[in-house]
């Protein structure tokens, strides 16, 4: 008899199915819900920089080379051109003050100065002649007056015998009337004379003074253009040591003007500093800045500023604030660390080439599982070690430091 035989529900090949189906749903569901689609990349971790961030004093400050340079300095300048007849001292001599540089002969300037000085003695001689005949005039007029006075001292006693006689008709009236009127004649002539001679001497006062004036201006110039050919003999306006860009050669020429040389003043020094025209608007006046010399740190601070920009660059004086550093010299160089702020606790990200790729927008931390995964940040302040961390990070996380160039616009490293 035969015996009916039941399907099974529950089939080896329906259990694999479902099965394989329940992992292709779950494994849909994690792929969307779940799994981590961001790009990755496989990156040699020996390769890379990495660097801690950390909780410290931020110092806002940055590395600057300047210049020794001497504290004060006296340029000198050719007042009188010539050629170099003798050089007495050269370049580096240490000079006192009124020592001979240089002599130098110019011709044209002493054929210049002979005509000049020619000239100048006629006009002196006019005015001397002029004064002297201001001075005869005087005494001319003081003659005609003194003239008179003896005239009327003649008349006047002569004048009033005979006034006596004619009132009493011993004398006629022609012969009183002529000694009469010669009397008056000469006494107002004396009011005349004595007058112009009044009026003559205020002008000739007033003549005299600018005479005077005009031959001390002239004596003056006399004085100046004999000086003239002393500027061919050049000396130290002070003491300290010469300086000069070139040799000066016997037979050189040297123009009007000329700069030749400058004398530095060896008792104190300063710093001159080229600084980047993007720290213009943040350097003052009074910050400052330490460099180390033979093991020892000394200070400056900024006393002037020049805000004139040349090649990207401007420049400012820095002074020490205290003793000048033994054995420095001229035109030596020495790296300063320059302050450009107080300083303050931070948390701080160790500087790298990152910066250039990211522009300090985002990093790549390290995780847990040893790889490292890009995270945005923000930066702000900057010194030759740290950056400055705003946001972002915390104390203790690793941070890839090293250039980004090579990895593209993955989010993770997956570190080897």
């Amino acid at each position: 008899m035969d015996r009916k035989i039941e399907k099974k529900t529950w089939t080896l090949k329906r259990i694999a199915a479902v099965i394989g189906g329940a992992v292709l749903v779950g494994g849909i569901i994690y792929q969307i819900g779940y799994a981590d689609h961001r790009s990755t990349m496989n990156v040699d971790k020996d390769r890379l920089s990495i660097a801690a961030v950390s909780k410290g004093e931020f110092t806002d400050y940055i590395l600057v080379s300047g210049q020794i340079e001497p504290a004060r300095t006296v340029f000198l300048d050719a007042i009188e051109g010539g050629m170099v007849n003798q050089v007495i001292r050269e370049s580096g001599a240490l000079l006192k003050k009124g020592d001979t540089i240089l002599v130098l002969n110019n011709s044209n300037l002493q054929l210049d100065v002979m005509q000049r000085e020619t000239m100048l003695y006629e006009q002196i001689n006019n005015l001397r002649q002029t004064r002297l005949l201001l001075d005869q005039n005087d005494l001319n007029q003081q003659g005609q007056l003194a003239e008179i006075d003896y005239q009327i001292s003649l008349l006047k006693p002569q004048y009033e015998r005979f006034k006596q006689l004619h009132e009493k008709k011993l004398v006629s009236d022609r012969e009183f009337e002529e000694v009469k009127e010669q009397y008056e004649y000469n006494v107002k002539r004396k009011k005349l004379t004595y007058t112009s001679y009044r009026n003559d001497s205020i002008a000739r006062s007033f003549q005299l003074s600018q005479l005077r004036q005009s031959e001390g201006r002239m004596n003056a110039s006399l004085n100046g253009v004999g000086n003239i050919l002393n500027n061919l003999v050049i000396t130290a306006p002070i003491a300290g040591q010469l300086a000069t860009p070139q040799q000066l050669e016997i037979g050189q020429a040297i123009n009007p003007g000329q700069r030749y040389g400058q004398i530095d003043i060896l008792d104190e020094f300063k710093v001159r500093v080229p600084i980047d025209e993007l720290y213009l608007p943040r350097i003052g006046q009074g910050l400052r800045g330490k460099f180390t010399l033979s093991g020892q740190d000394y200070e400056l601070e900024i006393t002037k500023i020049y805000p004139t920009i040349t090649n990207g660059r401007f420049e400012v004086d820095m002074a020490f604030t205290g003793e000048n550093p033994a054995g420095i010299r001229r035109g030596q160089s020495v790296r300063i660390r320059l302050e450009l702020g107080q300083s303050e606790q931070s948390m701080l990200l160790p500087t790298g080439g990152f910066f250039k790729d990211t522009g300090g927008n985002w990093v790549f931390v390290l995780n847990a599982a040893g790889n490292a995964e890009r995270r945005n940040i923000r930066l702000g302040r900057k010194n030759p070690e740290f950056y400055e961390v705003l946001e972002g990070l915390v104390e203790g996380e690793k941070v890839i430091v090293s250039g980004y160039e090579n990895f593209g616009n993955n989010e993770v490293l997956e570190l080897r």
